[in-house]
């Protein structure tokens, strides 16, 4: 169903769902419980998303209103309920992608409400509000686990060199390199690019972009001043002579000695 593209896999919604037998699913050790926050504005007529209440997640209830927003509880997932009113349900989902959302955002509809849903809407996933148990359980462990892998992948580390691609930050041995955008796109390219070799012009065409009319000589200045703030650690930058640089990789243990100075 439509999602955000970050997310490819998907559990199948199902095209018809029956009621039957909706004993909870047996939890598997280790499985952690979620807490789970339900937006709807459906006053009445029982529980948004009835096997929710067969399960052990902690579940909250808000009304699906932009003013309640501002001191909505923390959630591991967030469900709209989009069962009876469309048009808002998408406008709510809107806002939330618009406020730095960082909870898979799940979508509840009826079967008839399958068809309105697309790309657009920013949702991380869709459910039936008919859905069992053991689904609506494998769809929040399967949220959870995507969310939990995407924080993991913003982080780089190698060679001692620690760079969070979420707050544009970077360490050395835990120390911060105060770096301008620039200067971090360049060490974040070097270090996502191990032990290869860049002319300058590949790293002004892949760093800089196509469009940048400023000369060569505007890497030579970058990683000059990358060194120097990556200080006893500047030879991770290695400069291939007649070619261009390169970003050294060393094993944590033991860490690079530092490169001697001696004085002119």
């Amino acid at each position: 169903m439509a999602a955000r593209g970050r997310h490819a896999n998907r559990l199948p919604v199902p095209h018809a769902l029956h009621w039957g037998s909706r004993r909870a699913p047996t939890r598997r050790e280790g499985d952690p419980l979620a807490q789970l926050l339900v937006l709807s504005s459906t006053h009445g007529g029982g529980p948004v998303l009835p096997s929710l209440e067969l399960l052990s997640h902690r579940v909250r209830q808000i009304p699906a209103e932009p003013a309640q927003l501002v001191n909505a509880p923390s959630a591991d997932i967030i469900f709209v309920d989009a069962r009876v009113d469309l048009v808002g349900a998408k406008s709510l989902c809107k806002i939330l992608n618009t406020t730095g959302l960082d909870a898979p955002l799940l979508l509840i509809v009826t079967e008839g409400g399958l068809t309105a849903v697309s790309p657009d809407w920013g949702i991380d996933d869709v459910i039936l509000f008919t859905a069992g148990p053991a689904e609506v359980d494998a769809r929040i462990r399967l949220a959870v686990g995507r969310q939990s892998a995407e924080q993991v992948s913003t982080r780089i580390q190698t060679s001692g060199i620690t760079i969070d691609e979420s707050s544009y930050s970077a360490k050395v041995h835990g120390r911060p390199l105060d770096l301008t955008y620039k200067e971090f796109q360049l060490l974040h390219f070097f270090a996502t690019h191990p032990s290869r070799v860049f002319t300058r012009e590949q790293l002004l065409s892949e760093v800089w972009g196509y469009d940048y009319f400023g000369g060569t000589r505007t890497v030579d200045v970058h990683v000059r001043r990358l060194r120097a703030k990556l200080g006893d650690m500047e030879q991770l930058i290695g400069t291939v002579r007649n070619v261009g640089y390169r970003f050294n990789v060393y094993e944590d243990e033991p860490e690079p000695a530092p490169r001697e100075r001696t004085d002119a």
